[in-house]
């Protein structure tokens, strides 16, 4: 086993007023290193703080000597015309090499820094390195470097080299040995001289250019311990046990076709062949449905139902004005139903809603691809510069893969909808486009978010959300679209006004924060929005504004999400209360996806806001929320969050007012 020695010295200078400061020359055989007493550190606006007590490591050059005593000197020179007192000395350095999953304790200030080495046992390729601390100030920096020498180990040059984080009481890297070539590395770690890195409190600006400031008790007590990273086994856990979760949704889905596949035959069948009054099992709502087929195909006589979409103008159709010649006729029917209320063509609807479809894609497409640009060159500079202050990351349970890191995001799972005769021609007209404009920014969501966490930070949190604007957006035009089969507004309109949504989520990320004439403006055009709105909804709206004018919350983009969210769901709310009060009644299953996609949405949030990281504060704030992995040691609760909440969003969509109601007799139906 390979051993090393580590050696410190240390100068403690004993004169009070030196007029010149004394330079220490440490020569080695391949190594110089070199140091003043006093030491003057820099801070931010050339703040300068001296130091009298200074300890250093000296550095450990690889050798190919199975056995070797290196030797050093000590220069020491001053330009003081004065005598001139220190006191020098040279020590061993307790664990200079650190063990696998052993905890060392140690001390460090500014001018003390310290740090170790670490050698990989044979079978471990990736070990993660933990430095923790009871107190959150001073701020400090925990560095991976190569062996090599000189030692990057001040508050002024730790981040030329390797990997670094800034930490108040915990700091994580994952090192790969595939990254060292002499399998091993460097554990540094610098007291900073001041703490706004860390977010502490700023230091008042200095008065006088060459004023020294006093640094005061910059003593920090830390402990490092170094263990091993996951291994295959566990990755492959943790895919299969996400390939588990897609194929259980796909299994589901493709039993729940084939049940109403089979369904659908059946009646289809019965229409066929005409024997309806003959089946004493059919249920009414499907006995309306068949002779609303019947009747309604007898309407639709000369009219080619594949003519060309493109061939269909809606001024061939009836105005507002010649319902009232017909509409008497219609009442004439035996089973009224709520399509006989749509006047406008269905192709001409059909057309227009498969607009928002063609839209999404295209934003899509062009939003997508400058996103995916910006998320490589963030991960390129991450891994040239070595920062990892840049990402905020969940750095206890990050597991990066050769050079990518492993996130867990949105999987997005779609079920196509069948378009039959029976469902086009009963209940409220059905227009398929919404539907898939909503799957499209569903998957779009999946992409981004995925784009989002391969550096998670406050300028690129926008990718995380803007989609779910459109969710939001788009279902709530779904649901107006099923009280309101004849009006729809333009998909040209709709996508101005969630673009619209999207500017101001990217003026609150630039300008909100802090900015109280920001949030005045906004608050206002919130409110004369939404005034039209129901009483509660007056409540809800009035309740979140005056909370954006008192808290001023730094992440205005989840601020705006809430906002789009509540009022989807008083708009829904609003939906439900509407159908039960005109007589309608609420499916079984429609209800059971209710209550369960409510139940798996309580769970998604208690893990959303579980907190391991947050970019509202500095790196190192962010890392104190870090956690440990509670799920196949590969899982965090954020991922665990992604898992429930996709789950949670197919139920949503699931929970649409197509499947909450058969199709209904006109004097049991609100239409407004």
């Amino acid at each position: 086993v390979t051993y090393t020695e580590g050696v410190r010295v240390s100068v403690e200078l004993l004169s009070e007023s030196a007029q010149s400061p004394v330079l220490f020359v440490v020569r080695q055989k391949q190594a110089v290193l070199s140091f003043q007493v006093p030491l003057i550190l820099r801070g931010l606006y050339q703040r300068k703080y001296q130091y009298t007590q200074l300890g250093r490591t000296l550095c450990q050059p690889p050798t190919k000597a199975v056995a070797e005593t290196q030797f050093f000197y000590v220069d020491v020179s001053t330009l003081s015309s004065a005598g001139i007192h220190y006191q020098l000395r040279v020590s061993r350095v307790d664990s200079f090499t650190l063990q696998t999953d052993k905890k060392f304790s140690f001390n460090a200030t500014p001018s003390q820094p310290q740090f170790f080495k670490y050698v990989f046992p044979e079978g471990v390729d990736t070990v993660i390195v933990k430095v923790n601390s009871q107190k959150n100030f001073p701020c400090s920096v925990m560095s991976i470097q190569d062996i090599q020498c000189p030692v990057y180990d001040l508050d002024n040059n730790v981040a030329f080299i390797g990997m670094y984080q800034t930490m108040t009481t915990t700091a994580a890297i994952t090192v790969q040995r595939k990254d060292f070539p002499s399998n091993s590395f460097y554990v540094v770690v610098v007291v900073k001289t001041e703490d706004e890195a860390c977010g502490g409190p700023l230091r008042f600006y200095p008065l006088l250019p060459d004023e020294l400031l006093d640094a005061g008790n910059r003593s920090k007590t830390l402990d490092v311990i170094v263990s091993p990273a996951i291994n295959s086994e566990v990755y492959v856990m943790g895919m299969l046990f996400c390939l588990g979760i897609f194929l259980s949704f796909y299994l589901l889905t493709f039993l729940v076709a084939c049940v109403e596949n089979k369904r659908y035959d059946t009646v289809f069948e019965m229409i066929k062949t005409r024997t309806l009054h003959d089946d004493l099992n059919l249920k009414p709502a499907d006995q309306r449905c068949i002779f609303c087929v019947l009747e309604r195909s007898l309407e639709s006589v000369g009219r080619s139902r594949h003519e060309s979409l493109s061939s269909v103008e809606e001024d061939d159709y009836d105005t507002l004005a010649d319902i009232d010649s017909d509409k008497n006729i219609v009442r004439t029917k035996k089973f009224l139903c709520v399509s006989d209320l749509a006047r406008k063509d269905n192709r001409i609807l059909s057309k227009k809603y498969q607009i928002y479809f063609w839209n999404i894609a295209t934003i899509g497409v062009f939003y997508a691809l400058p996103v995916i640009q910006l998320v490589i060159t963030y991960q390129t500079v991450v891994n040239v510069t070595g920062n990892q202050d840049i990402c905020y990351y969940n750095f206890l349970c990050a597991h990066p893969l050769g050079a990518l890191r492993c996130v867990c995001v949105r999987e997005c799972v779609c079920v196509c909808e069948r378009e039959s005769v029976c469902l086009q021609e009963c209940g409220i007209p059905k227009h398929f486009g919404l539907y898939y404009a909503m799957g499209t920014a569903l998957m779009m969501e999946g992409l981004l978010s995925a784009c989002y966490h391969v550096c998670p930070n406050y300028t690129n949190f926008q990718f995380d959300t803007s989609f779910m604007y459109m969710i939001a957006g788009l279902c709530m035009l779904k649901l107006y679209q099923k009280r309101h089969p004849d009006i729809n507004a333009s998909a040209y309109s709709a996508y101005a006004c969630l673009a619209a949504v999207i500017f101001f989520s990217v003026l609150g990320v630039v300008f909100g924060k802090g900015n109280t004439a920001f949030w005045i403006v906004f608050s206002v055009i919130h409110i004369l929005d939404r005034m039209v709105l129901l009483v509660m909804g007056n409540i809800v709206n009035w309740s979140l504004a005056a909370y954006g004018l008192i808290k001023r919350p730094n992440d205005f983009a989840s601020y705006l999400l809430a906002i789009a969210i509540c009022n989807l769901l008083l708009y829904f709310a609003f939906y439900i209360i509407m159908k039960l009060r005109s007589g309608e009644r609420i499916q079984c299953l429609a209800l059971v996806c209710i209550l369960f996609t409510a139940v798996v949405w309580g769970f998604a949030l208690f893990f959303f806001f579980q907190g391991l990281s947050t970019w509202q504060k500095t790196p190192a704030e962010s890392r104190e929320h870090n956690r440990e992995c509670i799920l196949l040691s590969f899982f965090d609760d954020h991922d665990i969050w992604h898992f429930l909440s996709s789950i949670a969003m197919f139920g949503s969509f699931l929970v649409s007012p197509e499947h909450q109601s058969d199709s209904k007799r006109t004097e049991n139906h609100h239409v407004s």
